[in-house]
């Protein structure tokens, strides 16, 4: 069995109590790892260690280029340990082998890519009213920065909250879920192994209401970077108000797909089905609505069929499997318990809407790929995250009920529209209140492209240029160019 450690101030060490926390693998049953279980003790040591580095140690004057260099080792040694990356996450969570792959090669470039931003970030001078003065601003790192990531992507939401914020010169710890922790330890190795000073990234593993806690409470805390739940992220930042931390929310969804008549319905098909059944529906921008065009809606929903016959559940690791297991005992169940709300509220089951059972199911940890119509947008299925492989059928009449549709919701995480028409899907874009609209694609992610949500979605964008920019703070200097004092001394000129 694999034993990890915390790191933290450039070592390895156990939790202060010394207990520790099984890692089931959720195909198998198996546990195949322990954590610590790290305490408010630890947490308060991290960021101790990760203030000094800030301060006192060799990271507070490294210039902007010797940043991104420690940024390109890093990248360099995930390249060359993608397979052990990816075999830690794949046991951690259950996310298919070939998904985490073809993740683990983006969460290498990037890192490349705020390597190569760490010495873009630039000020500006200012030409003021005051002939006697010359003003310019820096911009200059936030502090230390709390990321706390969830269990179905960890090594990517620690990516996109660590990689910009070490470019902008910050210090970070990283808390992740309890349920999936080993990949950010196997990211910890690698960045001690690319020498970045102590201190400068720490890993915190136990749960949220121990270290968590403790992280988002600490008063040289100044920056939160937290990926999850509404509910959570509405805690954090309520708590985080109380010391002024700065604080971005990436959380959940109920986004909608918007399947127009003019669409193609064999590519919308796909991309409903990538959209839902990917990842089993683990994802904060699962296309859980499907909003279809009345006089499509049938030939559609025939397509779907078709497609899900061909869905194989099983091992992660088997190439051939389209759908894994659901991540974590507690989320499972919730996901079975929502298969008894939607049928309590009227709607009609037309696929799955099972626990999965049979040979090559491992641990029996599977949820039916399941396709509910008859849905009303005011049910529970189309309004709270489910956060499984459950898909909710709603149909509309014209462009403008699907929007009314899509924006009558408490997320605006993403949307994707489908159609043939160029007008209609600027007219979308425009229309809809999501942080990211898809047209014609579904899930098409790049580390290029800022993203983020709206209303309850949460709050800030990760990804792109525009996620440096959460990790930095501008700084105004004005300095006098008069070498005469004033004539009254009581005010400056």
């Amino acid at each position: 069995m694999q034993q990890y450690q915390m790191y933290v101030d450039g070592q390895w060490a156990d939790s202060a109590t010394g207990e520790w926390l099984d890692s089931t693998d959720p195909y198998s049953g198996e546990v195949w790892a322990r954590i610590p279980a790290g305490t408010a003790q630890d947490a308060g040591r991290a960021v101790d260690a990760a203030q000094a580095a800030m301060t006192t140690g060799p990271w507070a004057a490294f210039t902007a280029s010797q940043r991104g260099g420690c940024l390109r080792a890093v990248a360099d040694l995930i390249v060359a340990n993608a397979d052990r990356l990816a075999d830690s996450e794949v046991r951690d969570n259950g996310k298919l082998l070939t998904e985490v792959q073809g993740q683990i090669t983006a969460v290498a470039q990037c890192w490349y890519y705020y390597a190569g931003l760490a010495d873009k970030v630039q000020g500006a001078t200012i030409p003021t009213e005051k002939a006697n003065a010359f003003a310019f601003t820096t911009r200059e790192p936030v502090g230390v920065v709390a990321a706390l990531t969830a269990w179905n992507s960890p090594l990517w939401f620690a990516t996109v909250k660590a990689a910009p914020a070490l470019a902008a010169g910050c210090s970070v710890v990283v808390k992740p879920s309890e349920f999936a922790s080993a990949s950010t330890l196997e990211l910890a190795r690698l960045v001690d192994e690319a020498g970045l000073p102590a201190g400068v990234f720490n890993v915190v593993t136990g749960l949220g209401a121990a270290a968590g806690t403790a992280l988002v409470e600490h008063p040289d805390v100044a920056k939160i970077a937290f990926t999850g739940s509404d509910v959570t992220g509405a805690a954090i930042y309520r708590s985080a108000a109380a010391t002024m931390k700065r604080v971005s929310l990436e959380l959940g969804g109920k986004s909608p797909t918007i399947v127009f008549d003019d669409a193609d319905l064999d590519l919308a098909a796909v991309g409903v089905m990538s959209g839902i059944f990917g990842a089993a529906g683990q994802m904060c921008a699962a296309g859980s609505r499907l909003l279809v065009h009345a006089a499509v809606k049938d030939e559609l929903l025939a397509k779907l069929l078709e497609l899900a016959a061909d869905l194989r559940m099983g091992d992660p690791r088997d190439p051939a499997t389209n759908v894994g297991p659901i991540s974590t005992p507690p989320q499972f169940e919730k996901v079975l318990a929502y298969l008894d709300v939607a049928r309590a509220d009227g709607a009609r089951c037309v696929l799955g809407g099972a626990r999965a059972t049979g040979p090559g199911l491992g641990a029996g940890q599977f949820v039916e790929p399941t396709i509910f119509t008859d849905v009303r947008n005011d049910m529970r299925i189309a309004r709270e995250e489910v956060f499984g492989p459950i898909l909710s059928v709603i149909e509309f009449k014209d462009e403008q009920e699907a929007v009314t549709l899509a924006n009558d919701n408490p997320y605006g995480l993403v949307a994707g529209v489908w159609t043939t028409d160029i007008g209609r899907s600027l007219r979308m874009s425009k229309a809809l209140r999501v942080g990211t609209v898809w047209v014609n694609t579904y899930r098409t992610y790049s580390y290029m492209v800022p993203f983020g949500g709206t209303k309850q979605s949460g709050l800030g964008r990760e990804h792109g240029i525009e996620a440096i920019d959460e990790y930095l703070e501008t700084r105004s200097v004005v300095i006098s160019t008069d070498d005469a004092p004033p004539v009254n001394p009581f005010v400056m000129r």
